[in-house]
């Protein structure tokens, strides 16, 4: 025998998701008030009555009888209080499926934790759909700093997706709730950080400067050390793209001494994986400092990471190996990785990779097939308004066929 009212409260949900009436369901097989009792948990559904709701829903009867897990608010306490490494996913989406929204307060989190979940595995479309109803719920509640938050994260969802267009003006109201509101300085750097690092990818590289400033003045002496060491990396980013490299390093070395591993091991890695993809992209790319910073994290990630951090290590070991001038590890370290279709990496990151095998496809003497690659890679990065990315692509393009002419030229290669 089933569970009621829980079945009653599926079965309802299923019909009114499919916007029928209780007539269009039960058609000539069952009468409207035996479904309306089944609905109102006032009788237990019989196995024939499962198998034929079921049909009229269009759904496969485990979607009906399903064990419930309890309620949203006894399954978020569970995921909350889980030991460490405890999957709460299947619990919680569950849970949301069933829950009947009367408490918008644990509905908006357990939302959270979900999309935090699918943001640190890379499943940028999943979390998207549930910051949207994140947003929603936080208007519901009246909260400034849920809405701030849920905005901030939308902006860095939308980033990591490659949309651009769209993540600007969501950063540009995270940023406004937090000041309007006075948040707390926490969440105003959060949302300033997320706005100067979309300005610095759409090519806004005077308003990320002006930006930057406010950070470094107003906000960062009145941080804590882990946010403060996102800060720096931040403004590091934005001075790169200024040309200023110098300052560059100097702000992530601060950076990274702000941090020991017994803080946060995993924000350690992660910005030690951020300064190598900074040092790299730095002109000329600082390359020792990027292996020394790269051979730091390998270990924590390796042993601790996630499947898409794991993949973002590979690709800065292929980045590594190509300014190292080991063409033959850069191009084993491509090939180990995904295709695009199994890749957790964000759009940028997907980006870069592209382009390095477009290089590795020129240096390998197949130069139109590499050119191709990178003009469609640059071509989108530009519609979609990543003009940094799109300047990054031509010049590694023209960096490229400049060397393959000089090879020309020489005789020589970059493995010689």
């Amino acid at each position: 025998m089933l569970d009621q009212p829980h079945f009653g409260r599926r079965l309802r949900r299923l019909r009114l998701e499919r916007g029928l009436s209780q007539a269009h369901v039960v058609g000539e097989g069952m009468s409207t008030g035996y479904l309306s009792r089944l609905e109102s948990g006032e009788r237990p559904p019989t196995e024939r009555a499962v198998a034929y709701l079921a049909g009229r829903l269009g759904v496969d009867v485990s979607v009906l009888t399903r064990p419930t897990d309890g309620s949203l608010t006894e399954v978020l306490a569970g995921a909350l209080s889980a030991p460490a490494g405890t999957d709460s996913t299947d619990a919680l989406s569950r849970a949301l499926e069933d829950d009947e929204r009367e408490d918008p307060a644990a509905r908006w989190q357990a939302l959270w934790l979900l999309s935090r979940g699918n943001r640190r595995n890379g499943d940028h479309e999943q979390e998207l759909a549930q910051l949207l109803e994140i947003i929603e719920l936080s208007e519901l509640l009246d909260s400034p700093e849920l809405s701030a938050r849920a905005h901030m994260q939308h902006a860095r969802c939308l980033r990591a997706l490659g949309r651009m267009g769209q993540a600007e003006p969501v950063a540009v109201r995270a940023l406004a709730i937090a000041r309007d509101e006075a948040l707390s300085v926490a969440d105003t750097m959060a949302a300033l950080m997320v706005l100067i690092s979309i300005e610095t990818e759409i090519g806004s590289i005077e308003a990320a400067g002006r930006h930057v400033a406010e950070l470094e003045r107003d906000l960062l002496a009145d941080a804590a050390p882990t946010q403060a060491a996102e800060a720096l990396w931040t403004a590091a980013m934005v001075s790169n793209r200024q040309g200023d490299h110098t300052g560059a390093q100097v702000r992530l070395e601060r950076a990274l001494d702000l941090l020991e591993g017994k803080d946060d091991l995993t924000l350690w890695a992660r910005l030690r994986a951020a300064a190598t993809a900074a040092a790299l992209q730095m002109s000329p790319p600082r390359v020792d400092a990027a292996e020394h910073w790269l051979g730091e994290a390998e270990p924590v990630v390796e042993l601790i990471g996630t499947p898409l951090q794991v993949q973002e290590l590979h690709a800065l070991q292929a980045h590594l190996a190509y300014h190292k001038g080991d063409l033959d590890e850069a191009r084993a370290r491509c090939d180990a990785l995904p295709t695009d279709d199994d890749l957790r990496l964000s759009y940028r990151d997907r980006v870069r990779l592209r382009v390095l095998r477009g290089q590795l496809t020129i240096l390998d003497g197949r130069i139109d097939e590499g050119i191709t690659l990178l003009k469609e890679a640059g071509r989108q990065a530009a519609d979609s308004k990543n003009l940094d990315l799109a300047a990054h692509i031509w010049q590694s393009l023209a960096t490229t066929l400049t060397e393959v002419r000089a090879t020309e030229t020489t005789g020589t290669t970059r493995d010689d």
